[in-house]
């Protein structure tokens, strides 16, 4: 279950004795630290190293119920010691505290991640003078989880050494009592403030919710099923069921190289298509069998397959057979070929790895003190490699397959067993009811966070979205108002942000808009006249455009700073207005905007070049109602789901009333 680790006198080396060292990018990897209190304590033990094995052997223990028959994805739990120095330790980082740690592999099966953080609660809760640390590649992925219920101080910059798992419970080092905390002050905050780390119940509900079906989960993502194989495939699943993981991580990872190895199955067909194959029960978990059910894959010429015509479960049962055997076939081949095998598990290799280590410390064979070492190092590792015989096996299987198929067995031992029939699989194809219950509880988490919004914005009661009682009291000119305000803020680089206050956009931003725009114009060399009295010319003359940019290069000097040329001005602008207004007359965007009523602009005062066909009324755009209609369009379309309308007008302090013409 577990890798294991040299016992040494006072410090341990960090890599596992038995740990593979084919090195994968930890991005479907869970991680964990467990840190004693006795480390940080004022008395610390006199033997760090004997205290972590003890403490190493009594969790080993404690999880062998759970962990002794579980079928894990790619490799099992591994627990390790590590004392400082440990530079490769990823748990305590800069700061040295003696602790365990483990990682596992959980690939395309997340319930292995979430199987892994039950059972640190279980350790949590059993050794109640532990502190755990536990995450992933997304960090802090228990904060993750209760997303909803976390107080609005924490994110993920400043998360690093506050969660932990501690007597069954989550727990939380409040930034104001340490503000950026190291892993050592946060240990002794836990000790020392048991109550004040303790998260949340909303916190602790959303976590422990999600772990709150397991063991029986776990039993339940096995998934058992007959099959097909040659004999000395039979062999090792029987001896060995957790060479299943590899058999499949073999098959599905398969590349070009791999695929040749399938070809000539030289260790598992060694008689090719005279080989009979034998029926037998092989359990792995759910995620591993759709693996297996959803790729095609073309039988190897030499390998015997029955007749589909004649017996269409056999063939079924062969066919699935046959990706196990090709899968075992290639990760066979290829640890055999990298040579990561060949350290072996006897206890003389490993007595080999401590002395190597420093462990005997250049003590003399046959002395005292060497023979005390060796026999602690014997009692250790005999205690420890009972638990740790399936980790070993995962990351020796070269070795450990040469053993079995060196047993004398035949066809006939098989066939006097009756095997059962698969498990039911219908999950593999029904799986929308169980997708459409993990919808509603995170769509009911959603909501519960959106009435807190609601509480917490002081709002009166019945305002939200829910209601429909004061539909009448809404004001739709508080709506435009919250999103003038809105958009006349100034966003920083992190982008736009919401008003503190929510409710109206109260608070001006200090901007001196006159003094921006001439420290443009400067930047840019464009000088603008000032008016006789100092002040800036009016907004219009000072403004610039597209089109103002383009004319300073042009040779017709139209637009040049004289004051002998407004009439110039006024022509050109009427022109370009005149030329806009017939481009967009045959389109339909003024049919997307709504007009104000009874305002009618009056083109034909004043000196104009209009043509006569284009002398009409032309409304002005009611910014405003526009603003509003669009906006209750766009949360009318979202039929009461969560969306863009809704988020924006939600965190505005805005909250619309339900839609009164729903469901009729």
């Amino acid at each position: 279950m577990a890798a294991m680790t040299p016992p040494p006198r006072d410090s341990v080396p960090t890599a596992s004795v038995f740990s593979s060292s084919r090195s994968r990018p930890p991005d479907d990897t869970v991680f964990f630290g467990i840190f004693p209190d006795c480390f940080v304590s004022d008395s610390p033990p006199p033997s760090p190293a004997h205290y972590l094995q003890s403490l190493h052997l009594q969790i080993l223990q404690f999880l062998s119920p759970h962990t002794s028959s579980y079928i894990w994805q790619h490799e099992p739990l591994s627990l390790t010691i590590s004392a400082p120095p440990s530079p490769s330790c990823p748990c305590s980082g800069k700061s040295s505290v003696p602790h365990l740690h483990g990682k596992l592999r959980f690939g395309d099966n997340i319930e292995d991640e979430w199987f892994t953080v039950f059972l640190l609660f279980e350790i949590s809760r059993n050794f109640p003078s532990l502190s755990i640390r536990v995450w992933d590649n997304d960090g802090e992925f228990l904060l993750i989880e209760a997303a909803f219920h976390l107080p609005r101080w924490i994110d993920p910059e400043n998360s690093e050494n506050r969660v932990f798992i501690r007597r069954g419970d989550l727990r939380i080092v409040p930034k104001k009592r340490l503000p950026n905390p190291s892993l050592p002050e946060s240990l002794k905050f836990l000790v020392n403030f048991e109550i004040d780390s303790r998260a949340a119940e909303p916190i602790q509900k959303a976590v422990k919710d999600r772990i709150s079906d397991y063991p029986g989960r776990a039993r339940r993502n096995t998934h058992c099923v007959r099959v097909r194989v040659p004999v000395s495939v039979a062999q090792v699943l029987t001896h060995e069921p957790c060479l299943i993981s590899l058999a499949v991580e073999g098959f599905y990872d398969r590349d070009i190289d791999t695929m040749k190895y399938a070809a000539k199955m030289e260790k598992f067909l060694s008689r090719g298509r005279q080989e009979e194959l034998v029926c037998v029960a092989v359990k792995m978990s759910r995620a591993m069998y759709a693996q297996l059910m959803q790729q095609k894959f073309q039988p190897p010429k030499c390998y015997p397959m029955p007749n589909r015509s004649e017996d269409l479960t056999a063939y079924l049962e062969a066919e699935l057979g046959m990706k196990i055997a090709c899968g075992l076939e290639m990760i066979y081949q290829l640890r055999r070929k990298e040579g990561v095998d060949a350290r072996g598990s006897n206890f003389e290799k490993y007595k080999d790895i401590l002395e190597k280590s420093g462990y005997f410390e250049g003590l003399l064979p046959g002395s005292m003190e060497y023979k005390r070492l060796r026999e602690f190092a014997e009692e250790y590792y005999r205690k420890s490699s009972s638990a740790v015989r399936t980790s070993e096996t995962m990351s020796d299987p070269v070795r450990r397959i040469d053993d079995i198929l060196a047993m004398p067995d035949s066809a006939d031992s098989f066939k006097q067993h009756e095997v059962p029939a698969s498990d039911d699989d219908s999950w593999l194809y029904g799986g929308e009811s169980e997708l459409n219950d993990a919808l509603q509880v995170r769509q009911k988490e959603i909501d519960q966070y959106n009435a807190q919004l609601r509480k917490m914005s002081k709002e009166p009661e019945g305002s939200g979205p829910s209601s429909s009682t004061n539909v009448d009291d809404f004001n739709l000119q508080d709506m435009a108002r919250s999103m003038q305000a809105f958009v006349e803020k100034v966003s920083s680089f992190e982008g736009a942000e919401v008003p503190e206050n929510r409710k109206s956009g109260d608070g001006e931003v200090d901007l001196d808009v006159d003094r921006f725009l001439k420290d443009m114009e400067s930047v840019m060399k464009r000088y603008v006249p000032e008016s006789k009295d100092g002040g800036n010319e009016s907004e219009e003359e000072a403004s610039s455009s597209d089109m103002e940019f383009d004319e300073l290069d042009s040779e017709d000097d139209i637009m040049a700073p004289d004051g002998d040329n407004e009439d110039g001005e006024d022509r050109f602008s009427q022109s370009y207005s005149a030329a806009l207004n017939q481009e967009l007359k045959n389109s339909t965007v003024s049919k997307s905007f709504v007009q104000a009523d009874g305002q009618t602009s009056k083109p034909n005062e004043g000196t104009s070049n209009v043509p006569e066909e284009m002398e009409e009324d032309f409304s002005p755009v009611d910014v405003d109602f526009n603003l509003v209609k669009n906006l209750l369009d766009s949360f009318s379309s979202q039929q009461g789901q969560p969306g863009p309308a809704s988020n924006l007008l939600g965190l505005m302090g805005v909250h619309l009333p339900e839609d009164s013409s729903k469901g009729k």
